[in-house]
């Protein structure tokens, strides 16, 4: 059984007022993706790992891997237009069967403990979506009201997402659709059941300023996610 992992780098800068994209902004003295591809690499699992990235960022990584001497083997792959597209690139470089988990290159606290899960679950089901449950209300928003929700009927989503290849396969068949926010989106719209697993709050993706702040004390006092 062979074992790879997505990482999905397609990320700007703009909600982090930066003029660089976020993968590549610094992160405890290097960029935040080295931090991500090290998760995996250090696993259990150790997964085959690829990269999707943008073409025109190619040649930037490959500098920033001889900046830091970075030399953790990966495959780089061609980014689409849309999140769908970069992840049924990098799928239709894999030729063999297995597992694949799915995650966001800016996710760097992201654990062996969830990753070797995710690898797990997936074998046994098929598939399996880490989540965790809100801890703030939640209100729904229509024109001009809003309406309380019930958090304990919501979960909130997290990566890796990992599934079996061949039902990744026959997932990505279809066309792209605005619904598909996410793999898990993209492989229950193909008739597959979803199965969600324990997240780890920790697990934090960077969006905004203060995030990057959060990953460097994660990360420096060792702190999972």
């Amino acid at each position: 059984m062979k074992f790879y992992a997505i990482i999905v780098a397609g990320g700007s800068g703009k909600r982090m007022q930066t003029a660089i994209a976020k993968q590549f902004l610094l992160l405890n003295e290097k960029p935040v993706m080295m931090h991500t591809l090290q998760a995996f690499h250090l696993s259990e699992v150790q997964p085959e790992i690829i990269v999707v990235l943008a073409k025109a960022e190619h040649e930037y990584w490959k500098e920033l891997c001889l900046k830091y001497n970075f030399n953790i083997p990966h495959t780089l792959i061609e980014g689409g237009k849309e999140r769908f597209h970069s992840v049924r690139n990098g799928l239709m470089s894999i030729r063999d069967d297995g597992v694949v988990a799915i995650h966001d290159a800016v996710r760097p606290v992201i654990n062996s403990s969830l990753i070797t899960q995710t690898f797990k679950h997936a074998l046994e089901l098929g598939n399996a979506i880490p989540c965790v449950k809100p801890s703030d209300s939640v209100r729904e928003i229509e024109n001009t009201s809003s309406k309380i929700l019930n958090r304990d009927k919501l979960v909130l989503i997290q990566t890796p997402q990992t599934f079996d290849l061949g039902q990744l396969r026959i997932a990505y068949q279809q066309s792209f659709s605005p619904i598909f926010t996410d793999d898990a989106s993209v492989v229950e719209a193909a008739g597959f059941p979803i199965n969600l697993i324990e997240g780890n709050r920790n697990n934090i993706k960077v969006t905004f300023p203060e995030d990057l702040e959060l990953a460097s004390f994660l990360l420096k006092h060792n702190i999972p996610g």
